[in-house]
Parts: C-alpha cells; structure tokens; sequence
C-alpha cells in the first residue's frame, strides 16, 4: 500500500516516505496526539491476508513493545486504520521511535571505522542485543541498515524481532537441500540479509541469540575493515562462503588487539556450539579498560576487585579468556585443493499478491528476478537476489510474460496490444511490434526477437530494435497454437510448445532458418533451458529436468525429478518457471491461477456463502438462467472438462464432459436445457460444441473454423451465440452464429484491427456489451444490436468482464483496479439510444486475474444484490518464489 504525503492513517498524518524494504515501507508520520514525529512501517498487504499470521505477529508485538533500552528503537504500538485518501483496506502499522541519523552502512561507505570509534559502537550494539535476549527476543537480521545513529551520535538499533514476527510460520523438516524461510512481506526479504546470514540459517534452520553474536562479528569485522566478512559475486555463492569458507583474516588490522582479533573469530564460527555462547562475553571484552585505541599487542588483564566481585565476574573471565586463548590458532587454507561444489540451496522469496504466477523470469547472469505483482494494479516488480530492494517497472502496467535480454539490461513483455521493451538503465519504455497481447518471447545475442502473438498460428521473429514481424513456423494437422519460444546457446535453434490434440502436443524444436520442426517431447506446458544441459519441464505438476544432446539435438537419459507441485496452467500452456543461463531456477509453487473459490457477495462485499473447499482448477463459472446450477472449467490430472455445481447444496454435481481433450468456456443456453463450450477435440483448434443437460446425447459440433473461437452469450431470445474469434493479425473479434433454421454462416459484429472481448448480450437483445483495447487499454463499451447505431463508452477508467442485472437497468464490470464496478443504464425500446450513469465502485474483489484466463470469471444474481465471484483465496497472495541455487543432476 503506497501512501501519499498529507494522508491521514488515524492520528498520523503521512509527511514523507522514508524508507522501502523487505518488511514493508516505512512513512515519517505527525501523531497528533502527542504532537511528536514518529516513523510508521505499514505492513505488506501479503501478510495483512495471511490471518494466522497476523494473529501471531500481534502476539510477537507485544513481547517486542517490552524491549525499552537505550540502544533499541522503540515500537510505540500496533495500529489499524483507513487511509483518508483512500476507500479500500484499511491499513497495519508500526509506530516506531523516528531516528532521524544515517545508518552505520551508509557511514560505511567512506571505509572502515577508527578502532575507538568501531568499539564504541559495537559496544553499544552489544549492549542493545543483550537487553533483547534477556527477554527472549532474537534479532534475526542485524546488519548495519538496521542499526543507525542519533543526533547525539548514540547508537539505535532497529527492527528488533521484526524478521521472526512477519516470517512464515516454519516447517521442523530440514531436507537435503535447505530453504531459507522469509519474512512474508510486500518486497519480500530473505530472514537475515544474506552477507551477514550465519551458517544455520543459511540451511534454513533455526535461529537463536548465537545468530545474532555471528551477524554481530560480520557487523565488527565491517567496521575495522570496511569490507564485508562473506561479499561474493551473488546470493548462490554468498550463501555458499557463509556455510563453506572463512573470511579473509589477513585484512584485520595489523595492531589490532588479540581480544578483539580473536572476539571476530569466535563470534564468526560457523558450529554454533564453539561460538561466543552469548553476546555478554563480547560486551565483557569491549567492556575492558586495558584496551584502548588499536595498537596494543597484550591480551586484556582481569582488573583486581573484592572477592565477591571477583566470583560475580569469574563465569565471564573464563570466557574470556577461553576466546583470548584462540588468538594464536590460525586456519589453514589449502589452495591446491580441489573446491567441493557449492552445496544446492533453495530460497523463497515472498513478493507482493500475484494473480499470474506464471509471468517470471530470473536474469541470464542469475541476479535478478522481473515478475508480475499486483497491489493497486497489475505490473512487472524487479528485485535482486543480492538485497531486499524491490522496484515497480513504471510503464508496464498489465504487462505479461517478461523475458530477459541476454546482456542483463533490458526486458521484453506485452501490454496494450503490443510486445515492448523496457531498457532498466533509464526506465525508457518502447514498442517493438504488435501482438495483440502474446505467449511469450525470447531474445537472442544477435538481437533477435522470438514472440507468439495470442492466437497467432506461428512464432514471429523480430528485430530487437522494432520492425516488422515474419513467421518462423506455422501450424500442421492438429496443431492449435505455437507459443513461448526459449532460444537455446547457439542463437538460431530455439524450443517452442505446440498446444493441439494430444498426440502433437508438446515441446519443439525450430531454426530461424525455418526448417521443419521436430517434437522433442510431451509436457504439459513449454520448457526451458538449464546452463548444465539439461530440459526443465513439467507434468503433472512436478518438474522434471532430463539430458538435451545439445549437438545432436535429442534428448539422453531419463526424467528426474527437481521439485513438487509447481504451477503451471492449462490455458496458456506456461509453467511459472525460468531457468537463467549461469544456472539458478526460480519457480511459483501451487496452481498458475492461485488457489480459488466460488464465493457469493453481497454488494457491500461481505462473503454470504461459498462453494465447498479451495479447488486450484476452477475457472469460467456461468450460471444457470434459473440459478440453481453453476457451469464451471476444472482442471485435474492435465486434463481441462466441464463440471456441472449445485448452487443449493454447495457441491460439484456431475462430470458434464469426459473428453482427453480441452473442454472449457460454458454458456447455458437461454432456456437452460443446453450449454455450449468450446474442445480442441478436432485438429486442435478450439471449435464450438452444444451439448444438452437433460439427457445423455452426445456433443454437437456447431462451428468449425481454421480460427479458434470462445463462446460468450446466447441471445435472450435464443436465435444468437455470440462468440469471438482470433485474427492473427487483426485480433479477436466479436462474431454471432444464427442458431436457427439452416444455421447460416456466421455474422461480424465488431471487427476492428483491435481486440474484442467478451461480449454480453442486454437482456432484451438489443445491445451488446463487450470490453476492447482500443484506447490501449480495456474499456467497456455497448454497441446496438444488431445495428446500426452510436456505440457508447461505459467505464471511466478501463474496465473488463460486463455483465448485467436482469432487468437491464444495470450494467457491471471489473475495474483494472480489481473492484466491482456497476452503471446504471437506461436503454430504450428501439434499442437506439441510451442513458448512463456514472460508475460506481461497489467493493475490491480477489477476483482471478482476467489476463491469465481472458474470461468472465464472476455472475451476478437477478436482482443484481449478489456476486458469484471465482475468488482467489488468501494462500494465493502469500504463494513465493523458490529460487534454487547451485542445482545438478543428481548421479
């Protein structure tokens, strides 16, 4: 949630944002009650959804609100309150103590401190630690961002135990391959900044206060070096460093006192159980007055004090001196070893809610994620595997299936009808060609663009500079569709999917010499390509990696397994995966689409009944005209049919297909005996079937085309099906195919060089509503029927999916922003004119989003006083990236 300067949460007006990170942004604030400034870290929506764990965060709150030391930034309290500028959730904060001094990284920059000046502050982080860890509370990501100085220069640490009460709740399992859990936040942040990451939870074990003494030594040794103990090219082998290797003693300065030489070392050892034991035998040393400025060579001496001081302090003088002890000892290094291979690692990243996890994609070099997020609108998020920063791609709202440039600066998507790119050095955004949207693209070294316009029947290639598009392949018998290329190393080959009939389906190989391509393998999505030779792909939700001879271009051995249940969606035939060229993998676990639900609403958006559990494969509900039944797409086993729900008892009812292939898209027919669907059955082109619901004939084939085609309504009188139908270079189209007598050939109805979609017939057949890009974004318009006449513009700032309430005195639709959009209209007898009224938001829905799907994804009741929305549930928003790292085919 981005606030603005003078909004009011509550008590606090917004004066400034301040600061943006993984656990969320945080806002200089006046709280007018006490008429002081403090610093409001608003919370990230992710976690604000997930119930169980903002419970639980309330719980550590209140243990956190406890800690009151000088060296600790407070936490005033936890608030709840709407913004003033805004109609929609409200908000979760922090109230902080404002420190208002740079942080001890940003005086780091300048190179290391002076000795007095690093001990001064180490003490003072020391103390700060050991006042938490008497009351139980860890750290969990110290690091010199989180600790920063007053105007007085007095040392304020910051964040404390925020890491452990935004995580995740974390599993006891530890695998083979480690995961290091997150803080679920808005950016999304590893649990313990990865260069100051002790070794056990860099294996995604638990945390305690020795994980806090060894981020304490990386913070000290920062300090008298001005490097960092563990800084590696990126995150994979960071990580590997913290777990592996030992920091480079040879930079600590040359007068530094033994204590402190060997303090470093102990609080940096990567067996927790020879570490420091606790922070105050770190204090107890600093704490010595026999050291003093840096160039004394004698270990401290216990100062002499009366008996029961001296067996007060006795405990902490046999650490110390146990920690003197280890000044000599000097770690042997052998260069002429042979390094183990990095250990494999898996890391997750929790992003901001998504509603297409399928449109990721890591950086070739590994560095970088780009992926789809949603919290006002839809864009493509950047964030870096080597921090916590994250950024929104301005220019690139609604954009899908980013694809990388191979020098790491550059992004290709599609939005508004067309393939762009974005150059991140300067944010600059340009066409490239047009797509009318598109499944996917991959770009060469060459500068050459690979792309597949949505319901193109081939793949384009293009320069990367802009121009215009030829065709690299082109469809054969049973083939529907050719999407998401993935060049392979040598720039002129490249993989491809193919959707159609089942025994075509599946992964290609083409040439931009285009020669005749050959089926490497069926899967159920596209594939990718790993640096170690290998094809990542996914059935049944489990991806596999098999051997690809690249020279001879077929593929050797036999699938293994990589990693469980991740997503990938039968309607785009994308998996939400990426593969980068120097190795890392990332993907989104669980459905494409996000686990969702058939919930009804009423118009204040209170949940008023449910559809049984969470199904991930739900989509397209259509409701019967008498509202008893709900005609619905459910995706299980790779296979796509038509099921048929029981509005009463709440329950899927019957199987209504059982063909192997795609069925999906219902609509009832006016009278409720039949529904009309579309199957890739035949040729693997989505053609357009009937079937009745009262008896057990078989399906009617009613329209096939060389286009694929999508049903959208049946006219109240039942004489039309109105249906769009794609044009690969014009776009989809509005078409009706007459339903009596002789069924004459089908009829235009909006044909334009720009999209059109979904079109609704008003209930007395006389209008049309339908959505087009045609202002380069969607917006919902009515058009009589069947015409001539003025078409008139209904949503103000854009819109998708119309629907109308029965009588036709109300037309609704889903704004871009997500929220429930509904006009009042006034049509007239003739179907000639009308009247509308301006629109209205009626609640924020968690509606699928309609770029992954393209589809009506909500009915409305009667009397328009209830919404059957296909939500998404609040496991979706909190679903992260795993990333893994230093992965290999296992022998």
């Amino acid at each position: 949630m981005s606030l603005t300067t003078g909004t009011r949460l509550g008590s606090y007006e917004i004066l400034a944002l301040i600061g943006e990170g993984g656990m969320g942004q945080v806002y200089r604030a006046r709280d007018s009650k006490l008429n002081r400034d403090v610093a409001l870290k608003v919370l990230p929506e992710a976690f604000v959804h997930d119930a169980d764990r903002l419970a639980r965060f309330k719980r550590e709150a209140q243990v956190l609100a406890s800690l009151n030391h000088p060296h600790i930034a407070a936490i005033y309290g936890l608030e709840e309150a709407n913004p003033s500028t805004s109609s929609g959730q409200a908000a979760q904060f922090l109230v902080l103590e404002l420190v208002e001094g740079e942080t001890l990284a940003a005086r780091l920059k300048a190179g290391p401190l002076p000795f007095a000046e690093a001990l001064t502050v180490a003490r003072q982080v020391a103390e700060a630690c050991q006042a938490a860890h008497e009351k139980g509370i860890v750290h969990r990501d110290l690091k010199p961002a989180n600790i920063a100085f007053t105007a007085d220069d007095q040392v304020k640490v910051l964040d404390f135990g925020l890491a452990k009460a935004l995580e995740p709740s974390a599993s006891a399992d530890v695998t083979n391959s480690p995961t290091i859990s997150l803080a679920a936040t808005r950016a999304g942040v590893i649990l313990g900044t990865a260069a100051y990451m002790s070794p056990e939870q860099a294996k995604g074990r638990e945390a305690d206060k020795r994980s806090d003494v060894w981020a304490f030594g990386a913070v000290l040794y920062e300090m008298l070096t001005g490097r960092r103990p563990f800084d590696a090219e990126d995150l994979s082998t960071t990580l590997a460093a913290v777990i592996m290797k030992d920091p480079d003693w040879t930079v600590l300065p040359s007068n530094l006192p033994p204590a402190i030489r060997a303090l470093v070392r102990r609080c940096l050892e990567k067996d927790r159980r020879q570490r420091v034991p606790d922070i105050s035998v770190a204090l107890f040393l600093m704490s010595d007055p026999t050291i003093g400025a840096a160039g004394g060579s004698a270990a401290p001496a216990m100062p002499e004090s009366p008996s029961a001081t001296w067996q007060r302090v006795l405990p902490w003088a046999v650490a110390a001196a146990a920690v003197v002890s280890l000044a000599a000892a000097i770690a042997v290094w052998a260069p002429w070893r042979t390094p183990a291979p990095l250990p494999e690692m898996r890391v997750e990243i929790i992003t901001p809610p998504t509603t297409d996890p399928t449109s990721l994609a890591i950086s070739p070099d590994g560095q970088k994620i780009v992926f789809s997020a949603t919290t006002d609108r839809s864009r493509l998020w950047l964030r870096s595997l080597e921090s916590s920063v994250v950024r929104p791609l301005a220019g690139t709202e609604e954009a899908q299936y980013p694809f990388w440039a191979p020098d790491n600066r550059s992004i290709g998507f599609f939005t508004d009808a067309k393939l762009k790119r974005i150059d991140l050095d300067g944010g600059s955004v340009q066409a490239v060609a047009t797509a009318n949207a598109g499944f996917g693209g991959a770009w060469s070294r060459d500068g050459v663009i690979l792309f597949a316009p949505r319901g193109g029947d081939a793949i384009f290639r293009v320069p990367a500079v802009g121009g215009e598009p030829t065709a690299v392949t082109r469809l054969e018998a049973k083939q529907g569709s050719h999407r998401f290329p993935v060049f392979l190393p040598d720039g002129r080959h490249f993989l491809f999917y193919v959707r159609g009939s089942s025994d075509v389906r599946g992964v290609y190989l083409g040439d931009l010499d285009g020669a005749q391509p050959r089926r490497v393998l069926d899967a159920d999505a596209a594939a990718e390509y790993t640096a170690s030779g290998q094809l990542l792909f996914v059935r049944q939700a489990t991806l596999l990696a098999q051997p690809f001879d690249f020279l001879r271009f077929k593929l050797t051995g036999n699938p293994i397994p990589v990693a469980e249940q991740v997503a990938a969606s039968g309607i785009s035939s994308r998996a939400a995966l990426s593969a980068a060229a120097a190795g890392p993998i990332v993907y989104h676990a669980g459905s494409a689409l996000g686990h969702r639900q058939l919930v009804w609403f009423d118009r204040s958006g209170k949940a008023v009944g449910q559809f049984g559990e969470d199904d991930t494969g739900l989509s397209n509900p259509s409701l019967s005209p008498d509202g008893r039944r709900v005609a619905v797409n459910r995706q299980s086993d790779g296979n796509t049919d038509i099921w048929l729900l029981d509005v009463g008892r709440g329950v899927l009812d019957r199987r209504f297909t059982s063909d192997g292939a795609t069925d999906n898209r219902p609509i009832w027919s006016p009278d409720g005996s039949r529904v009309v669907f579309v199957s890739n059955r035949k040729e693997g082109r989505f053609d357009l079937y009937s079937k009745s619901v009262l008896s057990a004939e078989s399906e009617t084939l009613l329209l096939t085309t060389a286009e694929n085609k999508i049903p959208c309504d049946w006219s109240p009188d039942g004489r039309y099906l109105l249906y769009r139908s794609n044009n690969p270079k014009a776009g989809y189209d509005l078409w009706v195919l007459p339903m009596e007598g002789d069924r004459k050939a089908a009829i235009p109805v909006v044909q334009t060089e720009f999209d059109e979609l979904n079109g609704q017939f008003s209930p007395d057949g006389k209008w049309i509503a339908y959505e087009s890009n045609e202002s380069r974004r969607s917006e919902i318009y009515l058009q009589p029927f069947p015409g001539p006449g003025t078409r008139v513009t209904i949503s103000t700032n854009g819109g998708t999916q119309a629907r109308w309430r029965a009588d036709g005195k109300e037309l609704f639709y889903i704004g871009l922003d997500h929220r429930l959009m509904a006009a009042r209209v006034q049509l007239d007898s003739i179907g000639k004119t009308v009247e509308v009224g301006t629109p209205v938001p009626l609640f924020v829905t968690h509606i699928i989003d309609w770029t992954a799907v393209n589809n009506h994804q909500y009915a409305v009741s009667p009397d328009g006083t209830r919404f059957l929305i296909n939500s998404s549930s609040a496991e979706e928003t909190t679903s992260p990236i795993s990333v893994i790292l230093n992965w290999r085919p296992k022998p």
